[in-house]
């Protein structure tokens, strides 16, 4: 069953990133910081998250002090003391410190934004990445992201994905969009750079249920539901262009499970280039998987009214496409195959 509560990550598998659920971060107590009581200290040896956060962390038996647990939160540290603490991904957002970082905002209005996500920033805060997260850039941009699960976060991009995403900026509009997307009332379509040329009719829908690969942790797979844990998954294919090396594709989510479009590709044969998690080659100088977040469409949560936005294709993608002979026509993408708002209009 699909959860609508936005403080539970199911509706769009948001901390179901394959890898580590957890980090576990080791610490010296230094001299500046002998006397301190335990959670001063670690604010400052963890400074990725709040010190309440931290306190929340100790209380739960995360942190230990010279090989023991300790679960007091006043308790005095000694310098040259050892410890370590287990970092856990969290949908609170008052775990997180603000910090100032540049955003493309495409839309904005009380109740929502609308962001063109840039290859290389992570959505949230995750092992390997606690800081300089676009949830850390939204609750420097809008105080009252503290009070939002996930600041507001209702989608995710990949970190080396590109491209539209919206975020909540009240309660209201939160449970609404999670709620539309839970519904497939939001429309969210993607342009791939895939290997070899495309085969069959230019309109494919992949319904492969996906869950975390059960030879590698760090991806993800089409998997058999009969002998496997994972969720149902649909992505519909349309071709664009088509190459000696590749093709050109839009792909429409029907559901949101993690590295889906990566997943089904490379499951048809039809890889991402520049993804070698999920057997792209490189393409060129592409440092990056070739997948652009290129539409988004739904009915504004408050309002009602339809709302339709595009981002082009970055210029490593554009490169990247023109290198592989392939032709890139926006306008005509466009005009010949309209984005319906939420309501199927």
């Amino acid at each position: 069953m699909i959860s609508t509560d936005p403080s539970h990550p199911a509706t769009e598998d948001l901390l179901e990133e394959p890898g580590a659920e957890a980090e576990t971060r080791p610490f010296t107590v230094g001299a500046s910081l002998h006397g301190e009581r335990l959670d001063r200290a670690l604010a400052h040896l963890v400074p990725e998250f709040s010190r309440s956060y931290l306190q929340q962390l100790i209380e739960s038996g995360a942190v230990r002090l010279q090989g023991r647990p300790a679960t007091k939160a006043s308790q005095k540290v000694r310098a040259g003391e050892a410890g370590e603490v287990e970092l856990r991904p969290t949908p609170q957002s008052q775990a997180f410190l603000p910090e100032a970082l540049p955003l493309s905002v495409v839309h904005e209005d009380e109740h929502l934004l609308v962001v063109d996500k840039p290859a290389g920033l992570v959505v949230h805060p995750a092992p390997g990445n606690w800081s300089g997260t676009l949830l850390n850039a939204l609750l420097a941009r809008d105080a009252g992201a503290r009070q939002l699960p996930r600041a507001g976060i209702v989608h995710r991009l990949d970190k080396d994905t590109s491209g539209l995403m919206v975020v909540a900026r009240t309660r209201a509009a939160m449970d609404r969009l999670v709620a539309m997307i839970a519904a497939r009332e939001v429309s969210r379509q993607y342009l791939a750079l895939a290997h070899r040329r495309w085969e069959g009719p230019d309109v494919r829908r992949i319904d492969a249920a996906i869950g975390r690969d059960p030879r590698n942790r760090l991806r993800m797979a089409v998997v058999d539901l009969q002998r496997h844990p994972g969720k149902p998954a649909a992505t519909v294919v349309r071709l664009l262009a088509q190459g000696t090396q590749g093709c050109g594709l839009l792909c429409t989510l029907e559901t949101g499970r993690t590295h889906q479009i990566r997943v089904h590709l490379a499951h048809v044969g039809h890889p991402i280039a520049s993804d070698p998690l999920y057997g792209g080659a490189a393409a060129g100088a592409l440092a990056r998987q070739a997948l652009h977040a290129f539409r988004l469409a739904f009915a504004h949560p408050v309002t009602g009214a339809p709302l339709a936005f595009h981002a082009p294709l970055p210029p490593d993608l554009r490169a990247a496409w023109a290198a592989w002979g392939l032709r890139y026509n926006e306008s005509e993408w466009l005009t010949s195959q309209p984005v319906a708002d939420a309501r199927g209009a």
